[in-house]
């Protein structure tokens, strides 16, 4: 594992890996873990950041103006070595450009930089793309952070997740790493959702509209995260079924469709960039005291 850049302040710590830009620990002064440790019986993964596109495609495979490419679940940046652009006692900056690799799978000039930055209780991680090229370039953009179920000192407690805006959002499911296609009816209940192993024997749970720019992740009379979206509309819950994590995963962008295409212009929810302009997305979470 390369080095990694530590973040912090008086009250948080943040640990973030070159390798995709990934964070590797969140931790609060009194020593409380919340980020999942990586455990590779469960999951290696802890915080990927998901580029350029969300999810799987048909037979592992995009077309881009016609021509077809290999990629992998979630896209390549999460596999690959990012470049240190800025560091300071509360941020640090990693910066991926097109190379003869990522050429090789997407055929685009671009920049995804992935920032870091701590303020109080508040970690903000945001990503943004820059398109280089000298034509409109689609692309998926998300973020797969990993959380402690139980949080710190909660173990036994029913755990929540509430939608700031009070929905009852519809449910996709996966077939193959597949959107399947119908909604189905919501688990949350005015906003509100109470965990369950079982939920996730069936793959991850996404919300593809309606979930809202904020939402909170509770133990019952225990500790909280509270999240905020910046241009992420769709929402994803995942855990490895039995894993002491659950993934809360703000998107733009999903799997393809189950028999839908795999131009990758057609994704659903995805973004097409026009040359020589950014997009940003982040989010933010503040972990109690």
């Amino acid at each position: 594992m390369p080095a990694v850049t530590r973040i912090a302040n008086r009250h948080l710590t943040v640990d973030v890996s070159p390798l995709g830009a990934e964070m590797q620990a969140l931790t609060t002064a009194d020593g409380r873990s919340f980020l999942w440790n990586g455990d590779a019986a469960f999951w290696t993964g802890r915080s990927p950041v998901l580029f350029p596109m969300v999810g799987k495609a048909p037979e592992n495979r995009i077309t881009v103006e016609g021509k077809s490419y290999e990629m992998a679940q979630h896209g390549f940046a999460r596999r690959t070595e990012f470049s240190l652009a800025a560091s300071t006692g509360t941020l640090c900056r990693y910066e991926l450009a097109a190379s003869d690799a990522t050429r090789a799978v997407y055929p685009f000039e671009f920049l995804l930089a992935v920032e870091h930055a701590l303020e109080d209780r508040r970690l903000t991680v945001s990503a943004e793309v820059e398109n280089r090229d000298t034509r409109p370039m689609p692309f998926g953009l998300g973020f797969h952070p990993a959380f402690a179920w139980p949080l710190p000192g909660a173990a036994g407690r029913p755990h929540t997740v509430t939608l700031d805006n009070g929905a009852e959002p519809a449910l996709v499911r996966l077939e193959g790493g597949l959107v399947k296609r119908g909604k189905l009816q919501s688990p949350f209940k005015s906003g509100r959702l109470t965990l369950d192993h079982a939920m996730f024997e069936a793959d991850a749970m996404i919300f593809p509209e309606g979930a809202g720019a904020g939402l909170t992740y509770a133990a019952a009379g225990g500790p909280a995260l509270k999240f905020s979206f910046e241009n992420l509309p769709n929402l994803a819950l995942w855990q490895k079924p039995g894993a002491p994590f659950i993934c809360i995963e703000p998107w733009h962008g999903t799997a393809a469709e189950l028999g839908g295409s795999d131009d990758l212009a057609k994704r659903p929810y995805g973004v097409t960039l026009p040359p020589g302009e950014r997009a940003r997305f982040a989010f933010t979470v503040e972990v109690p005291g």
